[in-house]
């Protein structure tokens, strides 16, 4: 697995692909963040807090994440080394785990420095420090758990077709029903068990602070269910 790990990292940064992807994600953050008039904007808004991130990153990442995890097995497929791959002396758990983690890995790297803004909101107080940490730290933990379903559902996708294109809509769709698309529902035939189906309700649920087990195991059957349907397409794909 850690070699798969490591091929994926170098690949996404021996090409432009990996400062693309961490570059995109911190301007299109600050851009509404701090330069923007609106409602995402921390300035405007008035208060020390950074609500305005955690509602915006998601949005940014469902489009993200798929542009990152599109090419992981299509990519493989339409050059034709995807056989070859499996049938290197390494199980398909592995090789799936890799090319996950990864994805996963670059997506935090893309996290980190957004750090700074829990620092510069830290000091912008009208009292420095006046900002809630617990609900800080809860929705960054929010925000990892999130990034962690979204990527097992791109690298899913990314094993039904050759086309990264058509992979990448997919998974759009996916992570963008599993998100707000239950919640939709829920609202129209006013079912709260629809509701609870959705990362949405969970997502915030952390982002108030409390790490309920309910919305880490949530978060974590998403991800396991994925990576086990990738495999099981892999399976397919050698027979």
């Amino acid at each position: 697995m850690l070699a798969i790990l490591k091929k994926e990292i170098n690949s996404f940064f021996a090409a432009p692909i990996g400062y693309l992807v961490i570059a995109i994600f911190l301007l299109l953050n600050s851009l509404f963040l701090w330069l923007f008039k609106g409602e995402f904007n921390i300035l405007d808004y008035g208060f020390a807090d950074l609500s305005s991130f955690f509602l915006l990153s998601p949005w940014i990442l469902i489009f993200l994440i798929p542009a990152v995890t599109m090419r992981s097995f299509s990519d493989e497929k339409k050059q034709g080394t995807l056989e070859l791959l499996l049938t290197k002396p390494i199980s398909h758990t592995h090789i799936v785990l890799g090319k996950y983690f990864g994805v996963f890995i670059l997506i935090l790297i893309a996290l980190l420095p957004t750090l700074l803004y829990v620092y510069t909101v830290y000091q912008l107080g009208n009292t420095v420090g006046n900002l809630d940490l617990g609900s800080t730290v809860g929705s960054y933990f929010g925000l990892l758990f999130l990034v962690a379903s979204y990527t097992s559902i791109g690298i899913f996708t990314s094993t039904l077709s050759n086309n990264q294109i058509v992979s990448f809509i997919i998974a759009v769709f996916l992570c963008f029903f599993f998100y707000i698309g239950f919640e939709s529902v829920a609202d129209y035939t006013s079912n709260d068990f629809i509701d609870q189906l959705g990362m949405s309700l969970h997502y915030k649920s952390m982002s108030r602070g409390v790490l309920d087990t309910r919305d880490i195991i949530y978060f974590l059957s998403i991800t396991v269910l994925f990576i086990v349907l990738t495999k099981l397409t892999l399976n397919k794909e050698q027979k």
